[in-house]
């Protein structure tokens, strides 16, 4: 990669530019059909500052989440983006990336093409200090698609068809906490402040796709807040550089309804005020949850930036309904939503929750209570 004009530092690619121990570089990609019958997930992430490289891959089917997950010493060819039985093809930047899953000793198997939808849109820088501590300073680059090819679990082929399986790509990279913590003096950590309220909200229409993303404090006064408009891409249309083409949405309400003891969405609704125009209001109804430690994320074991070995790989599986959604490995979701619009318009998407603390404006008061 040194070979080409790309340098942001005086150092070669290999090098980060900053030397914190979080710093990070990760893909994410989610897949659903339309009919809630399958949706997977899947995550790879470099640190280079911890010398680790680690994937995962996750699918749910029939109520059981499957995953598969590998990890390793991160290579210094920035182009390998390949750990164990989990590759990550890119085809042609920003348009085009392959999923290749080969862990048949865990029951898994896929090749899984992705083709973008929308052009990709930068979300706003997300920085988040502890007192001098730097705690988040990344940027993520959110792009809607659609989704082309085969998934086996367990000796099971299930067919992927473009036309009616869609997802995201999250592609970010910046400092973010990983691994194990840095040694140092006791510090508040996420709950400084009081608890952390992340919502993440892609959704895809039949003419375009609208995005949601914001963190709360406790009082229910934002720190980070992004809406957008993004239309369908035409023939010939760029995958990038036409910011002009995206209509940001400078005002949203939220109203969350959670289940009953638990801290995950009974229902949704989001109001939508563009710059100029109508207002529209946007209800989200839960379809189906996935658990994102499938992927790493609060993952008790497989958490992201951890060191296993120079190639570790392993897998579990759970039955959704069995599962705490208090524990705190379970806290983090995705659900998939059926969404309406104005008009009686229909939408499909996700509603991503991580939720630790007290939220006033939502009714949870203590770290880890269900909602009453």
């Amino acid at each position: 990669m040194d070979d080409y004009p790309i340098h942001q530092t005086a150092f070669p690619v290999a090098h980060a530019a900053s030397g914190d121990p979080n710093h990070y570089d990760r893909y994410f990609f989610n897949g659903y059909r339309r009919d809630a019958s399958v949706f997977f997930g899947s995550a790879m992430g470099l640190y280079p500052n911890r010398q680790v490289i680690d994937a995962s891959f996750s699918v749910v089917v029939d109520g059981v989440q499957h995953n598969v997950y590998a990890s390793g010493r991160c290579p210094l060819d920035r182009s390998r983006t390949v750990i164990g039985p989990i590759t990550i093809e890119i085809v042609e930047p920003l348009r085009i990336n392959r999923l290749l899953i080969d862990a048949a000793d865990q029951g898994i198997r896929a090749e899984l093409t992705w083709s973008a939808r929308t052009q990709a849109i930068e979300e706003p820088v997300q920085t988040r200090r502890n007192a001098n501590l730097l705690v988040l300073e990344y940027t993520r680059l959110a792009q809607w698609g659609t989704w082309a090819g085969w998934i086996e679990v367990d000796g099971r082929r299930i067919e992927i068809d473009r036309a009616d399986t869609l997802g995201t790509k999250d592609k970010s990279w910046g400092i973010r906490p990983v691994g194990a913590a840095t040694p140092g003096a006791p510090s508040a950590g996420w709950l400084a402040g009081g608890g952390l309220f992340w919502l993440w909200a892609p959704v895809h229409w039949d003419d375009e796709c609208t995005h949601l993303g914001v963190f709360e404090h406790p009082d229910g006064r934002r720190w980070f807040e992004s809406a957008s408009r993004i239309p369908v891409l035409a023939d010939g249309d760029p995958v990038w550089g036409e910011p002009e083409r995206i209509t940001d949405v400078p005002r949203f309400d939220r109203v969350i309804e959670w289940r009953p003891g638990t801290r995950r969405a009974r229902a949704a609704r989001f109001t939508y005020w563009p710059h100029g125009g109508e207002p529209e209001v946007l209800t989200f109804e839960p379809l189906l949850d996935f658990q994102m430690k499938g992927i790493g994320y609060t993952h008790p074991t497989w958490a992201h930036g951890s060191w296993h070995a120079d190639l570790a790989v392993g897998g579990d599986s759970w039955t959704l309904a069995d599962l705490d959604p208090l524990d705190p490995s379970n806290i983090h979701v995705q659900q998939l939503c059926r969404v309406t619009g104005n008009g009686g318009r229909e939408g499909i998407g996700v509603l991503e929750q991580l939720v630790f603390g007290p939220h006033e404006p939502t009714g949870l008061t203590g770290i880890l209570d269900g909602a009453s």
